[in-house]
This record gives C-alpha cells, sequence and structure tokens, in this order.
C-alpha cells in the first residue's frame, strides 16, 4: 500500500475505466489521463490517491478528498473511487486500502469516511458491512447540476455580454 505517484497515473487510468465498465458507467466516462493527472497533481485543491499492489502489479486504487461537515464543523474524508482489479478481489487488496484510508483520516483528525455504493452492487455491500460500515441514508436524495442546467443556473443574474 502506498501513495499514488505520477507514474502509476496509466495503471490507475486503466483501472478507472474498469470501474466504469463494472459499475455500468462507460457512458459518463468522458475525462481523461491528463485530466486525472491535473485533478491529483496540480495546482490549487487536490483529490489524492492510494494503490494496493501484489507482485509488483497496481491490482487496485483509491481517489479521496476532504469534505467539511459544517453542522459539525468537523471535515471528513470523502472516497470516491475504490477499486480492486477482479483477479485480485479477495486477496485483501481492498480492506488495506480501506485500512489505510481509515490511518490517513484518523491521522489527519478528520471524523469520518464517506463513500456510495450502487444499490445493485451486492458484493461491494456486504464488503463494506464486513468491515463494520452501515448505510445511514434512506430518507435524503442526493441530487446534481450538471450541463446545461449547471450553465443556466450559473447565468442568472450575470450582466449582459460586453461587446
Amino acid at each position: 500500500m502506498r501513495g499514488l505517484e505520477r507514474s502509476d497515473l496509466p495503471r490507475v487510468w486503466e483501472l478507472l475505466c474498469g470501474l466504469a465498465e463494472y459499475e455500468r458507467l462507460v457512458d459518463i466516462l468522458t475525462g481523461s489521463e491528463a485530466q486525472l493527472r491535473e485533478a491529483l497533481f496540480g495546482d490549487g485543491p487536490r483529490a489524492e490517491g492510494l494503490v494496493a499492489e501484489h507482485s509488483g502489479r497496481i491490482v487496485g486504487y483509491a481517489l479521496f478528498y476532504p469534505v467539511l461537515s459544517s453542522f459539525r464543523t468537523r471535515w471528513m474524508l470523502w472516497l470516491e473511487d475504490l477499486y480492486v482489479e477482479p483477479d485480485a478481489r479477495g486477496t485483501g487488496a481492498g480492506r488495506a486500502l480501506m485500512a489505510a484510508l481509515a490511518r490517513i483520516a484518523e491521522s489527519r483528525g478528520w471524523m469520518a469516511m464517506y463513500w456510495d455504493v450502487l444499490d445493485w452492487n451486492a458484493p461491494a455491500l456486504g464488503f463494506y458491512e464486513r468491515l463494520g460500515a452501515s448505510r445511514f441514508a434512506t430518507d435524503w436524495y442526493r441530487y446534481r447540476l450538471i450541463g446545461e442546467a449547471l450553465t443556466q443556473l450559473a447565468r442568472e443574474g450575470e450582466p449582459p455580454p460586453s461587446r
């Protein structure tokens, strides 16, 4: 288990594409390896990553970043991606990634770890529950603004373009 390095990006991108395929979300995979590089190693706020290796090969990865709980005025770790390639599942790589993330959260004084799981992903649901994680939101819906709706709202109250 180690921190993700720039040289890991081609393999991590390959795994990320595998995650999109597994989650049946290839149609929304519009990013690129270069954009991921910028998100992880560019200027300004960044995501962070870990990789799991087996026999010198990267078999899994986790991407995460801090989020603030305004009510608790405490930071939390948001786990964006956790993926272990199918052949490496059951080897402890996923558990090792989760344990490393828990250590990061604890060492930084963050109060919790949060993430999403697709409701049909029974193997992942079982994995997380075996770790002691619990589903907590049954009465909240997640919303997003994206594409034209985001652009349209951003333009409200905008001064007219100058000529």
